[in-house]
């Protein structure tokens, strides 16, 4: 990746676009800015349309935020963000190598970013492995610090119909092969078109992962046993009885949900 890097400002303070302008201009050795956008949804078409190498992006914007704008790319640049974030999110922002930009932005701050991109780009032409600063455990940080919008019900597809199963039925579900199937209370099964990595997101803290392949209703878990190699086998309140094992990896995850 070439300096100076391709470079986008994205914020619909225009105040602050200037301004931000004005202090990167004195690292044009650096950072090459080829334009700006007032909002997400502008700066999602412009990062199609000019991949940037390099985007400065606010957080807080109309039509688009940062967050739902980045999680729209198909391509992802290196992103500093420019936040009014408290320091609780700041810290959660350094721990996971993201940079960032508290507004107003200083000149000497600024200019530490700079140097730490010049870093990241160095390390991605030299021998030392590439940092990427949107790593998958950053992305899966940057959806927890938005709020989940709160679902009652899952829906299924049962004939014709479309049925709504309110989670507080819902016992546990269970990937079978490339499908995911929901079990109730009352022993009932239904596919669903959702992936485990999805319900993970979308779910309350309720539904817990306790495998590969199953996430339960902590709610409805009747009693647990300790098993071969770490693992668990919990026992269902559903009609079935049903008895599900932990995976060997989700072992910890079974003993903070059950305080073991």
């Amino acid at each position: 990746m070439p300096l100076p890097l391709k470079t986008i400002l994205i914020d619909d303070e225009s105040l602050a676009v200037s301004r931000l302008r004005r202090l990167l201009g004195k690292h044009s050795d650096s950072i090459d800015i080829i334009g700006d956008a007032a909002n997400g949804a502008e700066g999602l078409t412009l990062i199609e349309s000019l991949q940037p190498d390099l985007i400065f992006l606010d957080i807080e914007m109309p039509l688009l935020n940062g967050f739902e704008m980045l999680s729209r790319l198909t391509t992802m640049p290196m992103v500093v963000f420019a936040t009014a974030f408290d320091q609780y999110a700041i810290r959660a922002f350094e721990e996971n190598s993201i940079d960032y930009l508290l507004k107003p932005i200083e000149a000497e701050r600024l200019a530490r970013t700079v140097q730490k991109i010049r870093t990241l780009v160095d390390r991605q032409d030299g021998s030392q492995p590439a940092i990427n600063p949107m790593s998958e455990s950053v992305m899966r940080l940057l959806a927890q610090m938005q709020p989940k919008k709160e679902i009652y019900s899952i829906s299924v597809k049962t004939g014709e119909k479309i049925k709504l199963v309110p989670l507080s039925d819902i016992a546990f579900f269970e990937a079978e092969d490339k499908y995911v199937f929901l079990s109730t209370i009352d022993g009932q099964k239904f596919l669903t078109t959702y992936t485990l990595t999805t319900l993970n997101e979308k779910l309350p803290d309720t539904f817990v992962r306790i495998s590969r392949s199953v996430m339960v209703n902590r709610h409805k878990i009747a009693e647990v046993h300790r098993h071969f190699d770490g693992k668990f086998l919990l026992g269902m309140s559903d009609k079935k009885g049903t008895k599900l094992t932990s995976g060997s990896t989700y072992s910890d995850t079974v003993r903070q949900l059950l305080e073991l």
